[in-house]
């Protein structure tokens, strides 16, 4: 940085703030740099719509819970809207810069993330065409449809979120604008923007409560007797539990660095409450493998599917994934595209392939425990165990 800056005669360096536990100690070290070479930094709040420390409860405390932290959210003043520089100067002469293959930033024993480059568009262009695209065509539909990860309902915005290439207050403008222009979407929009609120939850989570990626937030939850099974943990990284509809997430995940928001749900349950593997597993693979890997909304969400989380899913909610595949899957499009070895299964088996008769599964080409595994565990027995690992906790005072 200091280079740059002296190559180009800059006064100044201008960035978002940070909220991570690291950020205040990154940003004196980035100020430091800056005026060792003549800058200053300047800092603007640029990621979220309303900072951590200007949200808070009738008595000063953050919120934990996140329908009253959305209902404050909204009797703020509006964001807002991001507006252009009346200028923008060019420096005289590109900088000498290194090429993104020299950073060596994708796997190479093996290169797993082949092909993503033909899925993703990253930049300020690809962000305000994937928003475009979603507020002209699919917004309408994200109301009923956004749990079904067969269908486009979706915004997929949450990648270039994460990494700046738009900002929150754009995207909340322009659902405002669409939905002045389109009243009769106006629930799926709002629906939509009380899933950026969520965003911003995490976030003011994080900010209040630094510790949250590393430990529980209810404390009672360090006391879980979790397992270690590094079989059941490889089966699910690799999507080769036996369920379909987890499988299908997980190799979603692993050839597209994405999965849909309903099927993380799934799989976050079937790792902590059928194998009984401690949330900070899961949150590690998130963490290496989605495109949108974000500290907050990543810690955050597993701590709420796990149950020991801020406004958590009761640890009784155990998704079952055969009705969740069921429901949410109905007609098998999106278990079929990432199980091609499922694709020939009838509906009424697809979701629970070892029900099939064996006459019904030589015609799919389906060989239990060869061309698809068997299950790992069984549903009720592996949700009766968790219900008895979680009623421990109720002994802790």
């Amino acid at each position: 940085m200091s280079t740059i800056i002296t190559e180009t005669s800059a006064t100044a360096v201008y960035c978002s703030r940070h909220y991570q536990p690291w950020a205040e100690e990154l940003e004196r070290s980035v100020k430091a740099a800056a005026r060792g070479a003549g800058a200053d930094l300047q800092r603007y709040p640029g990621t979220l719509l309303h900072e951590p420390e200007e949200v808070a409860t009738g008595n000063g405390t953050p919120f934990k819970v996140f329908t009253p932290f959305w209902r404050a959210c909204n009797r703020r003043p509006d964001p807002s809207s991001p507006l252009p520089p009346a200028s923008l100067a060019a420096v005289e002469k590109f900088l000498a810069s290194e090429e993104l293959d020299d950073w060596r930033l994708t796997p190479t024993a093996p290169n797993w993330t082949f092909g993503w480059n033909d899925l993703w568009s990253p930049g300020e262009a690809g962000a305000r065409r994937a928003l475009t695209s979603f507020l002209s065509h699919h917004v309408q539909d994200y109301g009923e449809g956004r749990d079904i990860p067969s269908e486009p309902n979706t915004s997929k915005l949450s990648p270039y979120l994460r990494f700046g290439n738009i900002s929150p207050r754009q995207v909340w403008h322009a659902a405002q604008l669409a939905k002045q222009e389109r009243p009769e979407a106006a629930g799926s929009i709002n629906k939509f923007l009380s899933e950026l609120g969520w965003r911003e939850f995490c976030y003011h989570l994080l900010f209040h409560f630094p510790q949250m990626p590393d430990e529980a937030f209810n404390p009672k939850f360090s006391f879980f007797p979790w397992g270690k099974d590094e079989e059941r943990l490889r089966a699910w990284q690799a999507g080769r539990t036996g369920y379909p509809i987890v499988d299908a997430g997980m190799r979603e995940l692993s050839q597209t660095g994405f999965m849909h928001n309903r099927v993380r749900m799934v799989v976050a349950s079937f790792l902590t409450k059928h194998c009984l593997l401690n949330w900070r597993e899961g949150e590690a693979w998130f963490w290496d493998c989605l495109v949108d890997a974000d500290l907050a909304s990543n810690a955050c969400s597993w701590q709420w599917v796990g149950g020991s989380g801020a406004d958590a899913s009761p640890y009784f909610r155990i998704f079952n994934p055969i009705t969740q595949g069921e429901k949410f899957d109905k007609s098998g499009g999106y278990t079929r595209r990432w199980l091609p070895e499922l694709a020939r299964l009838p509906e009424k088996y697809l979701h629970k392939p070892w029900e099939a008769p064996e006459a019904v599964l030589a015609e799919a080409g389906v060989s239990l425990g060869d061309t698809y595994p068997r299950p790992i565990v069984d549903h009720k027995t592996a949700r009766e165990e968790a219900l008895r690992a979680y009623a421990t906790l109720k002994e802790i005072a």
